[in-house]
């Protein structure tokens, strides 16, 4: 299917999941040098007057860079013996290839923002610090985060990194959109089936509105939307006995879903990387409902777009999402540098600075104590469509911290486009994810 024109104009900024841009292939290529060096990086990062100082790779740009650089401003002012320096030169979808030559070479950070999806990975490295103590009995009780955070951290009964950043997915609808069409807005509750019949009576293709959009490049972009349709299913990414993937019944009705949005001709497929064209589609207001994250709020409003949020659909009627978390995972350069590190991870996420992070960056409460605040309630009020994502993370689950999802990434991502592009049925496409996917499990790790 061809995509549609290119709308003039450029968002208000770049989408701040790039963990979702980019091939998950990149981390399984790449994590195995992550295990090669045990080395400290260079240096004991302490002054001669005791002041520990340590450096931070943080991986934001624009208002994430922003709301970091006064977060840590604030940190160095009130703690005197800790200086905490931001670096690292590189954004937060190539960090992992940064971090693992640094890894390498015995030359790393005290902390890095890194994706949960490439924790597993990341954290072969004897270098990566062990935060179980840290968070079990930090100031921030280790149940008031949320489950999809502490899930995305921990590996293997051990929490290998501090919670930087959580999301979920759910729809925005464009109201004219609806108006036009003739139809009611989505509620609660609805259907797949429900979505695809509405995205077909969107769709307007003599004026060019499609009914709603999929990234067809093959990356965590493409996979991760189908994540929670196979979960509603019954299935996972993989088996019990994590020989094989729990997906092979269950993927092949979620790929029908998204085959029978290609037949209808409902659907934008973004065929560059980024999804960045995708959403310019329904900013310029040519889609009616796009799968998407907090993140997109902002310039949807500065867009002016009369927009309604909804969970999204399932096959069950019960709620479910995908949430993306990220984290700050800490690096051994030795000890004063790492208890340094600990004392800046867990002050970040304490609710009083964690709601300030979330507001100017986009994202949504780590914990419950952060969504309690009047500040955070304000925000909601002020955000339409905001507190449907907050509550979506009740019932959102998240990748697994496994070394070989990358490959199963890959496989899905591949399966999801063949389907987008009419290049393959949904079971000729899962036959060979399966395969592929399969294949990689059974290498050992």
């Amino acid at each position: 299917m061809a995509a549609a024109p290119r709308p003039s104009g450029t968002p208000a900024r770049p989408s701040r999941r790039t963990v979702l841009r980019r091939s998950a292939a990149v981390a399984g290529g790449a994590a195995a040098a992550a295990a090669v060096s045990a080395c400290a990086g260079p240096g004991s990062g302490v002054d001669a007057d005791g002041r520990v100082r340590i450096e931070v790779w943080h991986g934001q740009t624009d208002t994430g860079r922003a709301a970091i650089e006064a977060l840590t401003a604030e940190f160095n002012r009130t703690h005197p013996r800790i200086r905490v320096g931001l670096g690292g030169g590189v954004l937060s979808d190539a960090m992992l290839q940064k971090i693992t030559a640094a890894l390498a070479s015995g030359s790393f950070p005290d902390i890095a923002y890194i994706f949960g999806s490439d924790l597993a990975n990341v954290a072969r490295s004897p270098s990566v610090v062990d935060l179980t103590d840290t968070f079990h009995s930090g100031p921030v009780p280790w149940k008031d985060f949320w489950a999809p955070a502490r899930e995305a951290v921990t590996l293997n009964g051990q929490v290998r990194a501090a919670p930087a950043l959580i999301d979920s997915l759910a729809v925005v609808c464009n109201k004219k959109l609806f108006r036009d069409a003739g139809l009611p807005l989505p509620r609660p509750g609805w259907s797949w089936d429900d979505f695809t019949t509405t995205a077909a009576k969107l769709t307007d293709r003599a004026r060019g509105v499609f009914g709603t959009g999929w990234p067809g490049v093959g990356d965590e972009d493409t996979v991760w939307r189908l994540w929670p349709m196979i979960w509603d299913l019954g299935g996972d990414v993989t088996s019990q006995d994590g020989r094989r993937v729990g997906f092979e019944d269950t993927g092949l009705r979620a790929l029908r879903t998204v085959e029978a949005l290609v037949k209808a001709r409902s659907v934008y497929i973004d065929a560059k990387s980024g999804s960045e064209q995708m959403y310019r589609v329904f900013l310029s207001g040519r889609m009616g409902m796009a799968v998407t994250g907090p993140w997109q709020l902002p310039d949807i409003r500065q867009a002016k777009v009369d927009y309604h949020v909804v969970p999204l659909p399932s096959y069950s009627g019960r709620p479910i999402t995908i949430s993306g978390p990220d984290t700050w995972t800490v690096f051994d350069n030795g000890e004063a540098r790492v208890e340094a590190a600990r004392t800046f991870v867990t002050w970040l996420s304490q609710p009083a600075h964690d709601v300030r992070w979330d507001i100017k960056a986009g994202s949504l409460p780590l914990s419950r104590g952060t969504q309690a605040l009047s500040q955070w309630q304000k925000q909601e009020a002020d955000t339409p469509g905001l507190r449907v994502f907050t509550k979506s993370l009740e019932s959102a689950r998240v990748r697994p911290v496994h070394p070989a999802y990358p490959q199963i990434s890959q496989s899905l991502g591949q399966a999801i486009t063949a389907v987008l592009l009419g290049r393959s049925s949904p079971a000729e496409a899962l036959r060979d994810c399966v395969d592929e996917a399969n294949a990689a499990l059974l290498i050992p790790r």
